[in-house]
This record gives structure tokens, C-alpha cells and sequence, in this order.
């Protein structure tokens, strides 16, 4: 590819050069919702630095369609300057697949919709902290204030990086914090104390154990985990520690709702270090639970454009994304988008300017019924 831009790769690396680590997107935000108030957009609503866009007037015949991405990066590593700039098919910068470049698309999608009105009612959010606590994010705050943009909404695409498969569902996750009381001791005469860390041991053994369950959907297989991800422990090296805690990390299939997720938790955990333990010293605090996302693969919207695409890929969708929340509002959902699922929140993250122009082409076709003017 020449080393020239296209107007969708400007607008890229526009939003490239502009930081927007978590918890940091005032001025992106303020950036974006000057673009497309100056190009004349039906109406804009503002919450923090969240952005909910409707490019022309909905009208009731119509079916709706809503396009999100989030406006947020996760932190620049040690080392890492990766400056917004084309290299042959890659597009460079912090966040180019995760998920700015599929940004610019939507910004795109929003300055033609206001020129030509598609054939689906079009509403744009853009929304802060994605890559954080799922109770941090900014999404909620959009939908308070401005809940007729995610109302009668017949597909909602996330645009997360996908390579440009279409990834239906998503799995939900939750961290559980288990806590094991012992009793402390120095080391050279464990006898005095109860070691923690040993008490926790049959947990470990029982998650080393666990084979994963499959799920399928639509021909779609979900595999559900669990993994020991941190183990905390109270004391120093020549200390019995007199208290440690395992931090399990449940990744549940679609057919789990959270309470469920938690309970299924709660069962393995006793069951693995039987009653008596559990009893007397084991406490579990679940401190983060995200919700699985639904499988839509028979939604009309999402056929129709996958017909456009009928070599691309269809997949389960196995981490978690804001398919799930989406869900949760009892919205059809999917996951699609131009940005390399590999190059998510790596070092020197690069882009595919041949997926990011492929991804454009593909949505103005589904939303107009004809190519990108050029």
C-alpha cells in the first residue's frame, strides 16, 4: 500500500495522536464532539466524556441500528513511544486496533449519514473507560442520559477488535476473592500454626482438575473456565502465613446468568475443600461480575450484513466485551470490527489499514446498499 493516507486513515491517526488512557478522555472526547457538531449532526448528548450521536431524526418505520466504540486506552508501557504512523499495511499507535481506528469509522459513518440518510436509523456512542471495572464504565452514564438512542435498537454492533470476523455472544467473568484463615507461626515450628497457603491446597488441586464445559450456540461453542489468577498471602518467607487468598477467575457461558455464576462458585469452593473447612475458614467476596452476552445469530440485521461478507469467519466470542451489558439492556448484539484481536494492549500495536478500509466499505453497503464515494 502507498505510503499517502486516505481520508479514513487522517482521521485515524487524528484520534491516534490524541492520549486517552483510561480515566483520561476528556480531550478526545471534547474532540469528537466538536467533529461532528461541525458537521451538522441531528443531535449530540454529553455525559462526562461519553457521547451518545444521532446523525439524522429517527423515523418510526424504520428499523435502528446502534454502533459503539469506547474512546479509552489502557496505559502506555515503559518504553513504548509506537507514534501514530502508516508502515506499509499498519497503522501504528497506542490503541490503533484496540479500538480508535474503528472510532474514525464511526465518526465516518456519522459525517455521511448526516449528507445521505441510511437505510437503517443510525445512532453512534462513544463512551470512556471500557478497559476498566465493568462498574466504572461510562456506558451506563451515556444510556441515563440519553436512553433514546439505545430504545428500540434492532442491532447493536460492538466494535471491538474482531479481524473482521463476525464474534457472536461473549463469555461472562467474575473475580472471586477466597479467603483461607490459618493461624501464624514461625516457620522453623509450623506445629504452632495452621499454614493458609497448605489450607488452600485442595482448591488448587480441584482447579487444576477442571476440565473446561462447552456450551454451543447457533453452532457456536463457548468454553467455560475457571483459573486461579493471584494468590495473596499474609506473613515473610520464614512466616506460616496466617492467612492467604485466591483470586478465581470464572469466564461462564451464555446459559449462566451472574447469580448463577456466583453460585456455581460458591459450590465449587466447598466442595473442593469440603464443609468443615469451608465453615470455619474460607470467606468468598465476589468484587467484579460482568454478565454474558446473548447469542443473536438469527437476527435479521446481522444476517443481512454478514450476506455481504460471506466469506468471513463466525465465531463464539471467548472473553468478555460490552456484547454482555448489551445484553443485560435486552439488546441484540454483536462484535465486529477492523482492529487485530492479537494486537489488543500489545507493545508497539498496529492496525490493518487493508481490514480498516475492508470494515468501512462493508458498513456503508449495508447502510446505504451501495460502496463508499471515493
Amino acid at each position: 500500500m502507498t505510503g499517502t493516507p486516505t481520508e479514513l486513515e487522517r482521521l485515524s491517526l487524528e484520534l491516534l495522536g490524541i492520549e486517552s488512557v483510561i480515566g483520561e478522555e476528556r480531550t478526545i472526547a471534547d474532540h469528537c464532539e466538536a467533529w461532528a457538531r461541525e458537521r451538522g449532526v441531528y443531535g449530540i448528548v454529553r455525559a462526562g466524556d461519553n457521547l451518545a450521536i444521532q446523525p439524522c431524526a429517527f423515523e418510526n418505520d424504520r428499523r435502528r441500528v446502534l454502533l459503539l466504540g469506547h474512546l479509552d486506552t489502557v496505559p502506555r508501557s515503559r518504553g513504548d513511544a509506537n507514534e501514530p504512523r502508516l508502515e506499509g499495511d499498519r497503522i501504528h499507535g497506542l490503541g490503533a486496533s484496540d479500538m480508535k481506528c474503528a472510532d474514525a469509522i464511526l465518526l465516518r459513518l456519522c459525517e455521511r449519514a448526516v449528507r445521505q440518510r441510511p437505510r437503517h436509523d443510525l445512532a453512534i456512542v462513544l463512551y470512556a473507560r471500557e478497559e476498566g471495572p465493568f462498574s466504572e464504565s461510562g456506558m451506563p452514564e451515556i444510556l441515563s442520559a440519553a436512553p433514546g438512542c439505545f430504545s428500540q435498537i434492532d442491532l447493536a454492533i460492538a466494535m471491538e477488535p474482531t479481524d473482521n470476523r463476525f464474534e457472536l455472544g461473549c463469555l461472562g467473568t467474575m473475580h472471586a476473592r477466597v479467603r483461607f484463615a490459618g493461624k501464624r507461626a514461625h516457620s522453623a515450628r509450623p506445629w504452632q500454626g495452621h499454614n493458609a497457603i497448605h489450607r488452600a491446597a485442595p482448591l488448587l488441586s480441584a482447579l487444576a482438575a477442571l476440565e473446561p464445559r462447552d456450551c454451543e450456540y447457533h453452532g457456536l461453542v463457548f468454553r467455560e473456565v475457571c483459573s486461579a489468577t493471584m494468590i495473596e498471602y499474609e506473613g515473610a518467607r520464614n512466616v506460616v502465613p496466617g492467612a492467604c487468598t485466591v483470586n478465581l477467575n470464572f469466564r461462564f457461558a451464555p446459559d449462566r446468568s451472574i447469580d448463577e455464576a456466583s453460585q456455581w462458585v460458591h459450590d465449587f469452593v466447598h466442595d473442593a475443600v469440603g464443609p468443615d473447612v469451608f465453615a470455619e475458614h474460607v470467606e468468598i467476596e465476589i468484587v467484579d461480575a460482568c454478565p454474558a452476552g446473548r447469542v443473536c445469530g438469527d437476527n435479521e440485521l446481522y444476517l443481512e450484513l454478514r450476506g455481504l461478507m460471506s466469506d468471513a469467519e463466525v465465531v463464539a466470542k471467548q472473553a468478555w466485551t460490552d456484547v454482555g451489558r448489551l445484553s443485560q439492556y435486552g439488546l441484540d448484539a454483536i462484535n465486529f470490527g477492523p482492529g487485530h484481536t492479537a494486537q489488543a494492549h500489545q507493545i508497539g500495536e498496529f492496525a490493518s489499514r487493508r481490514l480498516l478500509e475492508e470494515s468501512e466499505r462493508v458498513l456503508v453497503r449495508w447502510l446505504w446498499g451501495e460502496d463508499d464515494e471515493r
